[in-house]
């Protein structure tokens, strides 16, 4: 068995990506061809071994000197890595080859080296110094780029799209849509009036989200007056913020540094993690991230040093408390209120959309539930997919995902938008071949075409060959590139 080897959450291999083609992994192929003995092996594919420093070269090609390198940016490359493995395997497979005769004519003709519209040597060997590459590092990655791109052209050699197809395509997009939609929310801002026993009840049951945590902060901003009595920023103010930094690295207060360097009166705030302070007042002084940054303050490193937007602040956290806010406070019952009414939302929702997909909710419900709660029934014409005249463009993707006469319900994650809608009449049409659009639509069935096609040659991979991860050696390729 493959001691060094753990499951990777299918990460690597639902990322290796073969230009247009994801092959999408399982993990598979996990045989014992790795021992600890070849602790230098990274990947076996078939029978051929990529070792730890085949790995570190192709990664050092995409890692750039001042980029910060993650496990997940590693991770990433070495799935990279494999699938350039996988088509160099499949070139191969099918005697893809390039000539150099071939391979000269490639560079004449692009475009970057051209002069007056014909092949410049001297545009080429700028292309070359420009982007710091050789001459043989750049054709060896051209010829390879060409060769998958034949790969490809093989693969999906005689691709052709009938008038179905492409009419279906046109048909998506711009059938017309002729619904009739309820604003529930209509419904939901009708007066509902909750009783004391259910707000008191929910607060019972809700006690913790209304225990909240609120830190009281002395600050002092350090201006250039009070450091070095200029109206500009010098050497001296600069100086003498290193040294309050250090002062404070030295575990000095807010009080001493007031004293020694005479920085004139503090200011006081409380804040939650809202940047609110005890009355739901957003302390507006300071932006919300800088707010965020403020609330990390913590109790064993109280007073720090925090540069924002050019200006200088001397923060120190005098008191941490959690305060439960009470169920009269204002406030509280308004939140208590808000939930409430979102979870009867819900609650109409969900038994709106059980009716209908069991088929019990049908256009006579429809028209009773717009009467009986004296709401009015909208009729709108949808000119085609991208119309969003009246509606928003998520609303018309999901009504163009029914077929007619269907009732459906549409809400988003807050319930803030809610919407029945019963999809009256659906008006189907055809591309006239001889539209500016044709072209547009026939490449665009092509490409649907064409990924079914891939689709399938995915899966042919994934069971044309065996590949052994040793996981160990990519765990000392992540040490090596992060530390």
């Amino acid at each position: 068995m493959l001691g060094s080897i753990r499951k990777f959450s299918t990460s690597i291999y639902s990322k290796v990506l073969l230009v247009i083609i994801i092959i999408p992994f399982v993990f598979w192929g996990m045989g014992s061809s790795l021992s600890g003995g070849n602790k230098n092996i990274i990947v076996i594919i078939d029978k051929d071994k990529y070792y730890l420093k085949d790995f570190a070269t192709y990664a050092n090609r995409y890692i750039a000197p001042d980029q910060t390198v993650s496990s997940n940016l590693i991770e990433e490359l070495f799935s990279n890595f494999i699938g350039e493995k996988l088509i160099e395997k499949e070139i191969d497979y099918f005697n893809i080859k390039l000539s150099d005769k071939s391979l000269s004519e490639l560079i004449k003709i692009q475009k970057d080296f051209k002069r007056d519209n014909k092949f410049s040597r001297v545009e080429y060997e700028k292309f070359l110094i420009k982007n710091n590459i050789s001459a043989a590092l750049f054709e060896s990655n051209l010829s390879k780029n060409e060769k998958k791109k034949q790969l490809f052209d093989l693969i999906g050699t005689g691709i052709t799209t009938s008038d179905l197809l492409i009419n279906s395509e046109y048909n998506k997009i711009n059938q017309k849509r002729n619904i009739e939609l309820i604003n529930l929310n209509n419904i939901f801002k009708q007066d509902v009036n909750f009783s004391e026993e259910e707000i008191k009840t929910f607060y019972q049951s809700n006690e913790t989200r209304f225990n909240q945590n609120y830190k009281t902060i002395n600050y002092l901003e350090l201006t250039t007056k009070k450091l070095s009595g200029a109206d500009e920023y010098n050497d001296l103010f600069f100086k003498r913020l290193d040294e309050i930094d250090n002062l404070i690295s030295e575990g000095q207060d807010l009080k001493y540094l007031i004293e020694k360097f005479n920085l004139g009166i503090f200011k006081s705030f409380k804040l939650n993690e809202l940047g609110k302070d005890e009355n739901y007042n957003k302390i507006e002084y300071f932006s919300d991230s800088f707010l965020n940054k403020i609330f990390t303050i913590k109790e064993f490193e109280p007073t720090v040093l925090i540069e924002n937007e050019n200006k200088y602040f001397i923060f120190e956290l005098i008191k941490n408390e959690n305060i439960k806010k009470s169920i009269n406070d204002v406030q509280v019952r308004k939140d208590i209120i808000k939930e409430l009414k979102k979870d009867l939302k819900k609650k109409l929702i969900a038994e709106i959309v059980s009716k209908t997909n069991s088929n019990n909710f049908v256009k006579k419900d429809f028209d009773k539930l717009a009467k009986d709660k004296n709401v009015k029934i909208q009729n709108i014409k949808i000119e085609n997919l991208n119309d969003h005249k009246v509606l928003d463009k998520e609303v018309v993707t999901e009504i163009y995902g029914f077929p007619e006469k269907k009732i459906i319900a549409l809400y988003d994650i807050n319930f803030d938008n809610n919407f029945l809608v019963y999809v009256n009449k659906v008006e189907n049409v055809v591309i006239d071949k001889n539209s500016e659009e044709y072209n547009r639509y026939l490449n665009l069935a092509k490409f649907k075409a064409s990924s079914r096609l891939f689709n399938t040659y995915d899966n042919y991979i994934k069971n044309k060959y065996n590949i052994d991860i040793n996981y160990k050696a990519l765990d000392e390729a992540k040490n090596y590139f992060i530390y």
